[in-house]
């Protein structure tokens, strides 16, 4: 019985580990960027993103995007074969409509005010609407912008899935947004070195958190999830 029950622990260990190595390769994939733009186009331009045209920028959304769908669509398929745990399934089989039915009143008032509380401080981080200025500022680029945050939201997502999966896990316990303190490290550390700034990593740590938070508010529906994450992120 006690070797049961330690082999038990061990697998459980192991199936963390497995998880959180889904979530790394995501960041893994998210990193491409930085080599993108800092290696390779670099030295094919001879000089940094912020001096680019606006077809370079283009061309440099298109490929960060297309590395990014491959990269989620290959981790998420690796997980399926290898765990059992098929995001693609949960997609079709968790409708938008059926998650927002099933939440209490309590988790819209809390996922509701996440909501509002990140907007604000984007409008105060921004000065303003940090869409109108971005159309302002972007002009032609504004939809391919867009679509690159739109895929961004995708990768962040499933690091907090997978997140979520592998501290579970290993601690036993479904209350905590786990993801989000992944998301938090991750990403945040991410745009601390992209952006050169401590507070920024900060900022986006704290961001990491209530995006994990939403998905649990949201008792788990990718899909709803996604839309909050996108409200929260991009507008």
């Amino acid at each position: 019985m006690k070797t049961m029950t330690v082999n038990k622990e061990r697998n459980r260990f192991f199936q963390g580990f497995d998880f959180l190595s889904y979530g790394l390769e995501i960041f893994a994939f998210i990193g491409f960027e930085l080599l993108l733009g800092y290696v390779i186009e670099f030295n094919v331009y001879g000089y940094e993103f912020k001096n680019f045209t606006k077809m370079q920028n283009v061309v440099h959304w298109v490929l960060t995007c297309a590395v990014w769908l491959f990269g989620a669509w290959y981790v998420v398929r690796e997980c399926a074969k290898k765990s059992g745990v098929d995001l693609f399934k949960n997609l079709k089989e968790k409708s938008l409509i059926q998650g927002a039915k099933e939440m209490s009143f309590l988790q819209w008032a809390l996922l509701i005010m996440g909501t509002v509380l990140c907007l604000i401080s984007t409008w105060i981080d921004w000065g303003g609407s940090k869409v109108a200025k971005e159309f302002a500022s972007k002009g032609i680029l504004f939809p391919m912008q867009y679509i690159y945050y739109l895929v961004e939201v995708v990768m962040v997502l499933l690091i907090i899935v997978f997140g979520q999966y592998a501290f579970e896990k290993w601690f036993k316990n479904d209350k905590i947004p786990y993801g989000g303190i992944l998301v938090g490290l991750t990403w945040g550390l991410g745009h601390w070195f992209t952006k050169g700034s401590l507070g920024m990593g900060i900022y986006s740590a704290i961001g990491g958190f209530v995006f994990g938070s939403a998905y649990l508010l949201t008792n788990r529906n990718i899909k709803l999830s996604y839309l909050f994450l996108c409200i929260m992120f991009i507008l």
